[in-house]
């Protein structure tokens, strides 16, 4: 059944810590930050898991302050006419700088050569002359002159791609959903790599930078590793899922993979040979933490507002300038005639439509409709009943 609200008050629920510059946004006079409530107006979170939260009837959108949104159930939000919201890109500059100290800290041993040496901490006056004899067992790679393969373009792999460029990699991308913004920001000196297989076979170094489905879970696996170079380095800050655990293992102990570091540690990845395991440090900086949750409370705050939606992963992005006088929109299947139903219901109420506005995706679409009229309360109730009625709205809100 359709669903339809005058919106108010609004309240807003946490689920994690976030950021004051983001809980800011919020005007005090008109938003409430209320985490003990039951049925806020909107909810935003970053790593909280809610797949087995109740979410309450009144929520209308939930607002990730971070790329992925494993941790939501976006389908079943989707089939309320629930908003997700993410907030990529705001991250992509803190996971960029990991992935570039990792790539040369790793080239270079550091990682285990620091380890190595606090081992020698009960040595005395004897560790300057161990440190010069054992160094030689850490001797490593420059990254100048090798070939680094980026499998995933998005905001953070166009980043590493860009910089490993300055660094004087040779730098080979694949990506065949890469967006026309991204394009644009991406060097032109990037080789465009046809077929995932072609960075499997050509790289020194591979990153990777794709979201986990159904189709990227386990990429990396005993079939993939056989096409690379024998020694290659792989780093993973996306999801731990897109790779093969037990084939890795084995990959690392015949030195088919020669590193692999992983922002994603386990027990599994804890006992693996050759094995960086970082403690999710992807976007673990203050200014991240900042620009992700500015980002997710202002669209938060838009939709609320305005019923404008950008970065939603389960609505298609939909905006149009609000006039401040009264806003219908629905969120309904992409079925024929719907734009017809909408606005005859708004002209039965004897109202003109001043602007409107219909994207779809996939099996749902969202219409905005911008009444010319001031709207008495009357006015709203009717057209609200009549809204009610419409076959697959799934829900409808007033502004």
């Amino acid at each position: 059944m359709s669903t339809v609200t005058l919106d108010k008050v609004k309240t807003i629920k946490t689920l994690n810590h976030i950021a004051d510059s983001g809980l800011a946004v919020f005007e005090k006079d008109a938003y409430t930050i209320d985490n003990d409530s039951d049925n806020p107006d909107a909810i935003v979170a970053r790593s909280y898991n809610m797949h087995e939260m109740e979410i309450g009837d009144n929520v209308k959108a939930i607002s990730r302050a971070g790329a992925g949104v494993n941790n939501i159930p976006v389908d079943a939000c989707t089939e309320r006419g629930i908003v997700v919201f993410n907030t990529p890109g705001a991250n992509a500059n803190a996971v960029k700088e990991l992935v570039i100290t990792s790539l040369m800290a790793s080239s270079r041993n550091l990682f285990s050569g620091v380890e190595w040496v606090r081992s020698l901490q009960d040595e005395g006056d004897q560790v300057p002359s161990l440190v010069e004899a054992g160094k030689k067992q850490l001797v490593g790679s420059e990254i100048k002159g090798k070939t680094l393969g980026v499998i995933g373009l998005g905001a953070v792999g166009a980043l590493v791609a860009n910089d490993a460029l300055d660094l004087d990699m040779d730098v080979i991308g694949f990506d065949p959903f890469i967006s026309v913004n991204t394009a644009w920001e991406l060097s032109r000196n990037v080789g465009r790599a046809m077929t995932i297989e072609e960075v499997f076979a050509t790289a020194d170094y591979i990153t990777v930078h794709v979201p986990l489905t159904n189709d990227t879970k386990d990429m990396f696996n005993a079939e993939t590793f056989n096409v690379m170079k024998p020694g290659v380095h792989i780093f993973n800050f996306s999801r731990g899922g897109l790779v093969h655990e037990q084939d890795m293992a084995e990959a690392l102990e015949r030195g088919q993979v020669g590193k692999y570091i992983t922002d994603f540690p386990n027990e599994h990845v804890l006992n693996m040979k050759n094995t960086v395991p970082i403690p999710h440090l992807g976007a673990s900086t203050k200014e991240s933490e900042e620009n992700c949750a500015v980002m997710a409370t202002r669209q938060v705050k838009d939709f609320l507002e305005t019923g404008n939606i950008k970065n939603a992963v389960n609505f298609p992005d939909a905006s149009i300038p609000y006039t401040g006088k009264s806003r219908v929109t629905a969120f309904h299947h992409n079925v024929p005639n719907m734009v017809a139903r909408i606005t005859t219901a708004i002209s039965n109420n004897n109202l003109n439509i001043a602007d409107m506005i219909n994207r779809s995706r996939g099996d749902y679409a969202y219409t905005m409709v911008d009444i010319e009229d001031d709207v008495d309360e009357a006015t709203i109730s009717n057209l609200k009943e009549e809204m009610n009625g419409i076959q697959d709205i799934v829900s409808v809100r007033v502004i």
